[in-house]
């Protein structure tokens, strides 16, 4: 185990882990990887999920096999539980507490615990909270595989399946920072909490950019794709497009393009002031398009009618007679050079662009490699093993991060020696403070853009931290990635417009930053020294200030493509899950989802935010916290991102076409032309049985199951058949979507978070800031029961809080307007909040 002078921010925090599968195991691996001592709590007979992702998931960790359901194992858990300082579980509600480990009565005795419950389906959810929610029945009833992105619904393939365990990943980021939160908080208070998140609203919360719906949105920001789908519906006509055709409805700045070497190279550059303009000149095309009437509109914020000319470099989505000319001319030469040639003039260019890449080749990339995106860790079972590296950890100890504890079992004697090795310390009870929420008092400054920075900020606020957006005075990004992603980052923030390259704006920025306790940026490392928030720099401006960085492709230790810019996409490429989702070389897709890794980096810089509190608290160490987007794809594909002698082949569902893992696990359409997931397994053969109208399946072999079940399935209408599986105890859904279940769960804004509503709760706002309803997810996946959880002011218009900010650093009115007038401060993108 580590040593007592580790730097990691968790060293002496003691986690008690009962979790199986992937979400438990992995909040106590985020855990772990901070330095946390784990003992993890198997069944006698060993991890109830077989996978060899169990060693990445219990790297260091010891294991103690204990059977719950004998007196002497209850026993001995719950002394464990008694030298612990967060409990660990993701079961159906109450399950655990039936074998005798109950977390409420455990805290009732020690209200310094943290406990954390990852139901699949939230205990207050009456309806659902009693099903077996596995990772693809939670996926299926959360609208995931329903309308699955524009492309999936244009070919006609709906529903449609994807492995990638999306609710687990997000919940197990939601749930450690929420941990970590919490524990940074008992540093403060001494009282510890009763935290829950349910995988349903982690997922839906991972997918809160999609189920948005903003009432009356103007046409500029529909897409060929959406406009398409609409025209289809209109005219009754069916959704029938193949690949080839769907590609002609891309944005030129937003899709793969075949080169020299036989890959495809993903540009993703369609809405920055800049990037369009780049990707243009390494392509040796931008003069001749310009000559040929290409045109850029100064200000894209005015309202389109306006415009000098219909079409602007750098706006998306781009009209189709100019997406087609550029994409015409794209294509053509990025078919005179190599993907790795591309990468490099990309990279070097500061242009988000990435060759299209296999898991297989990430997982033994050489950047990822050296970087310590992926790194070799002995397991005592699968022997030398290549697993993704730490996906969150601070810069002063990130080298220790990068060498886990391989997992080890353990008898009782010697895990409670190793918990009892650490003793707790807490504030003097006449010394603690009150706090309302775990980051009441805590100042934000976010300098963020696009989605993973900006949501992590916005995160924080709903527990009670006050939050400051700062935004150049005139925008870099067009409308569509500012105000319409903005309706979902922005909440619960006041915003800035400040240039803080000029000198009125330098100044604001420096007061923000010496005024604040925690500074979030997505930036790479040579912007950060540029702007003067390395760690020398900023600790003469504050040096008490902790600082949070989020990028696209860091690890721990730097490499050719640390600084190269990107988004969630270009990892997509990079990590082999666009070729997942797509299939093939010729035909990656990427991943239904806006910002599929977004938010979760978003939740892991979250994360990394709260164990630098922790360990300022814990230790009056100030630290730099670290995620990126590549780390958090390690997360993502947690189930087969790994390699070892002796593994099988790179096999999990990939291509349009995948429709589950098996007979027993996939869609299937019935009577009533709903698709229901089957999500069962062998062990379960028997309960066919018992199900009226299966009877036979038990006895059938393997390769008939399928046909079987698919003409049995149309004999009934979807709802019958739920009931009858579900009264056998076999897990089975209906195949919902997004819109449904926004819905049905939606209630007007009444000023709550949304966690008393059960797994799935909207608001809607009919007089939002934007002039638009907006319907939109709640900030409701953390439960708790000491700390309050706070519903989050809507967006305000960029710069709405100009004049404020600035008074509250103690400006006067007449410095105010100066800087106003100036240009260098601003209080206004726009006339409009969302640009028509």
């Amino acid at each position: 185990m580590r040593h007592s002078f580790s730097k990691l921010p968790l060293t002496g925090v003691k986690v008690v882990d009962f979790g199986q599968y992937i979400a438990g195991p992995a909040v106590a691996m985020l855990l772990g990887d901070l330095g946390a001592t784990v003992v993890h709590i198997d069944p006698p007979g060993g991890a109830m999920w077989d996978n060899p992702a169990n060693a990445m998931l219990n790297r260091n960790k010891v294991i103690l096999n204990v059977d719950l359901k004998s007196p002497e194992g209850q026993a001995q858990a719950l002394e464990l539980c008694q030298e612990a300082d967060i409990l660990v579980e993701n079961f159906r509600p109450g399950k655990l507490s039936k074998l005798g480990i109950d977390f409420a009565a455990l805290r009732a005795e020690r209200p310094e615990l943290i406990t954390l419950s990852i139901p699949g389906f939230a205990s207050n959810d009456e309806a659902r909270k009693e099903l077996r929610a596995f990772e693809s029945i939670v996926a299926a009833s959360s609208g995931v595989f329903t309308d699955m992105g524009l492309n999936r619904v244009l070919m006609g393939l709906n529903p449609s399946f994807s492995p990638l365990p999306l609710a687990s990943a997000y919940a197990s980021q939601i749930a450690a920072s929420a941990t970590v939160l919490a524990l940074q908080a008992r540093q403060v208070t001494g009282q510890g909490d009763q935290i829950e998140v349910p995988l349903a609203a982690a997922v839906m919360e991972g997918l809160c950019y999609n189920s948005i719906h903003v009432a009356n949105m103007p046409e500029r920001y529909l897409t060929q794709r959406e406009i398409e789908i609409e025209r289809r519906r209109v005219e009754g006509l069916p959704m029938n497009l193949s690949y080839e055709e769907l590609q002609e409805l891309l944005d030129p700045f937003f899709r793969s393009y075949m080169c020299k070497d036989g890959r495809m190279f993903y540009v993703v550059c369609p809405s920055h002031k800049n990037h369009a303009r780049r990707c243009l000149e390494v392509l040796g095309i931008y003069e001749e398009l310009v000559e040929d009437g290409l045109t850029s509109q100064e200000d894209t914020y005015i309202p389109w009618a306006e415009w000098d000319h219909p079409t602007s470099l750098g706006v998306y989505p781009m009209p189709k007679d100019w997406a087609d000319k550029i994409a015409a001319r794209m294509k053509e030469v990025f078919m005179t050079r190599t993907s790795h040639e591309w990468k490099k003039m990309f990279g070097r260019g500061m242009i988000p662009g990435a060759p299209q890449r296999w898991l297989q080749e990430w997982v033994h990339d050489e950047y990822a490699e050296t970087s310590g995106l992926m790194i070799d860790v002995w397991d005592p079972m699968y022997g030398e093993m290549t697993q993704p590296g730490p996906v969150v950890w601070m810069e002063e100890s990130g080298e220790e991060a990068l060498k886990p504890e391989p997992r080890r079992w353990v008898d009782f004697e010697e895990a409670l020696k190793i918990l009892r090795k650490h003793r707790t310390e807490l504030p003097d009870p006449q010394a603690t403070a009150p706090r309302e929420g775990w980051l009441s008092g805590v100042k934000v400054l976010d300098l963020c853009n696009v989605i993973a920075g900006p949501h992590s900020a916005s995160y924080l606020a709903r527990f009670g931290a006050e939050v400051i957006k700062l935004d150049p005075a005139q925008p870099m990004y067009d409308s569509w990635n500012t105000v319409i992603y903005g309706l979902s980052q922005m909440r619960g923030k006041r915003s800035i417009l400040a240039d803080i390259t000029s000198r009125h704006g330098r100044e604001v920025f420096e007061d923000l930053v010496k005024s604040v306790d925690v500074i979030v940026w997505n930036a790479p490392d040579n912007q950060i020294s540029k702007m003067g928030l390395d760690a020398d720099s900023l600790r003469k401006l504050n040096p008490d200030a902790i600082f949070c960085k989020l990028d696209c492709f860091s690890g721990v230790r730097r490499g050719t493509r640390t600084d190269y810019i990107g988004y969630d996409d270009l990892v997509q490429a990079a990590t082999g899950i666009m070729l997942r989702f797509g299939g093939a070389m010729d035909r990656p897709e990427e991943h239904a989802h806006v910002g599929t890794i977004d938010v979760m980096c978003g939740f892991g810089g979250a994360l990394s935010v709260a164990a630098a509190l922790y360990q300022k608290h814990r230790f009056g160490r100030i630290g730099r916290g670290r995620t990126s987007l590549s780390s958090n794809s390690g997360l993502l594909q947690a189930p087969f991102a790994y390699d070892y002698k002796g593994r099988g082949l790179y096999d999990e569902p990939t291509g349009p076409e995948a429709n589950g893992y098996d007979a027993l696990t996939r869609f299937y359409s019935t009577a009533s032309g709903n698709h229901i997931l089957l999500s069962a397994y062998e062990s379960d053969l028997s309960r066919f049985s018992e199900v009226e109208g299966l009877e036979e399946l038990p006895t059938l072999p393997e390769e008939e199951r399928a046909p079987y079940l698919a003409q049995v399935f149309q004999s009934q209408p979807a709802a019958e058949w739920i009931d009858r599986l579900r009264a056998a105890d076999i897990a089975a859904t209906i195949c919902e979507n997004l819109e449904a279940l926004r819905a049905v769960n939606s209630r007007a804004a009444d000023g709550t978070p949304g966690t008393e509503n059960g797994s799935y709760s909207f608001s809607v706002y009919a007089d939002h800031p934007s002039g638009h309803e907006v319907t939109q997810l709640d900030p409701y996946a953390v439960r708790t029961t000491t700390g309050k959880v706070f519903a989050v002011a809507p967006s305000e218009k960029f710069g709405a809080s100009t004049r404020d900010v600035l008074r509250g650093l103690g400006y006067a009115e007449a410095a105010i307007e100066k800087m106003i007038d100036s240009g260098q401060i601003s209080t206004s993108w726009s006339a409009e909040y969302l640009p028509s």
